[in-house]
């Protein structure tokens, strides 16, 4: 990909630590075109920041809300097209501008909006409206936030050695967004937007405030599981219509069960039906985590493998995790256990009955 920058306006954000709100000042420092912006300091500082940003790879569902990158999605009423989200119209009349005039006012309407969010901090505003080349006629509208950077000093001469900049910005943690999402090299989506804030603060997040964005993996798994629990309940109520009090207790116990960050085996599906469920699951993302204590033990595997390497199994009162495979395989420091010649599984199963038997007689 090769990246023109048709526009560019930069600007530079001071804020006053003492008054957040009144002490938050801005000032435009120029405005670029593409002959400008070729023979400006800033084209080796953010030439390779387009292609970074282009490339960084996201997930439209993550595995968690707190991920540094994520897509937006622009929200419309039902009935309604893109051209009545705000947000939208904004970077799209960016990209759309005609001279540098234009293209300044619009980018200084955008950081009004930016400097109205809770998260304010100085640094280096700047937007850029860049043609990729060789895939797409309309632009891309990158907008970029670089925080100052706190003592910074630069080699000076032999006498003062270092002397201090003031309002350093880096390259380092540049928080971006580009217009349209690119799923593809040669794809455009002109409803999303990626957004990467490597921040906890969420400064886009609360800037955008007409784009929406996807619920991680983990929230959408535990929805569609507690749906199928809904399921199973209504089935299962359905052949006891008058024992009221016994599906008003379980669903009691469902929704603490639900609720709990730990969580013990509850013991109310079979087997077939559980596989059933994780078969659901997996088709939409296969690889998805499947992880569990066993008395302590910790086993990880993935969703897919239970029923086909993993298993569980109850023998005289204990649980018991099996898990099969051609190759046993050991990480980083050496230990006995590796020099194991492994015992019949039917030898162990007798352990654990005889093991069982034992503790029962300790207790009485």
């Amino acid at each position: 990909m090769q990246f023109n920058v048709n526009y560019l306006s930069f600007f530079v954000i001071m804020t006053d630590a003492a008054d957040s709100e009144s002490g938050r000042k801005y000032k435009h420092f120029q405005t670029l075109d593409e002959d400008d912006y070729s023979e400006s300091e800033l084209k080796s500082f953010l030439d390779g920041e387009f292609v970074k940003i282009c490339k960084r790879k996201v997930e439209k569902n993550p595995s968690t809300d707190a991920v540094p990158t994520k897509i937006g999605r622009f929200i419309v009423e039902p009935g309604y097209d893109l051209g009545s989200n705000p947000n939208f119209n904004l970077m799209q009349r960016l990209r759309e501008a005609q001279d540098k005039e234009e293209f300044l006012g619009l980018a200084d309407e955008m950081l009004r909006i930016y400097m109205e969010t809770s998260a304010v901090r100085g640094g280096a505003f700047i937007v850029a409206d860049v043609q990729v080349y060789p895939y797409f006629d309309q632009p891309l509208l990158f907008v970029m936030k670089c925080d100052f950077e706190s003592k910074i000093a630069r080699i000076s001469d032999e006498r003062s050695l270092i002397s201090h900049v003031e309002m350093a910005i880096s390259a380092r943690n540049i928080k971006s967004i580009q217009y349209p999402h690119m799923p593809e090299e040669g794809m455009l989506d002109e409803w999303e937007l990626k957004i990467h804030q490597a921040s906890h603060a969420r400064y886009f997040e609360d800037f955008l405030k007409f784009v929406t964005y996807e619920k991680p993996m983990p929230e959408i798994i535990n929805e569609q599981v507690f749906s199928m629990v809904q399921q199973y309940m209504e089935e299962k109520w359905e052949a006891a219509p008058d024992n009221e009090q016994g599906r008003h207790e379980e669903e009691q116990s469902l929704e603490i069960w639900a609720a709990s960050d730990k969580r013990e085996l509850q013991e109310k599906w079979s087997h077939d039906l559980v596989v059933e469920a994780a078969s659901q699951l997996t088709q939409h993302k296969p690889d998805l985590d499947l992880r569990f204590k066993v008395g302590g033990v910790a086993v990880k595997g993935q969703l897919a493998d239970y029923g086909a390497s993993i298993h569980l199994a109850r023998h005289n009162g204990r649980y018991i995790a099996v898990i099969e495979g051609d190759a046993v395989e050991f990480e980083k420091g050496k230990s006995p256990v590796e020099l194991l010649h492994p015992q019949e599984l039917m030898d162990i199963i007798e352990l654990i009955g005889n093991k069982r038997g034992e503790e029962d007689q300790e207790a009485d």
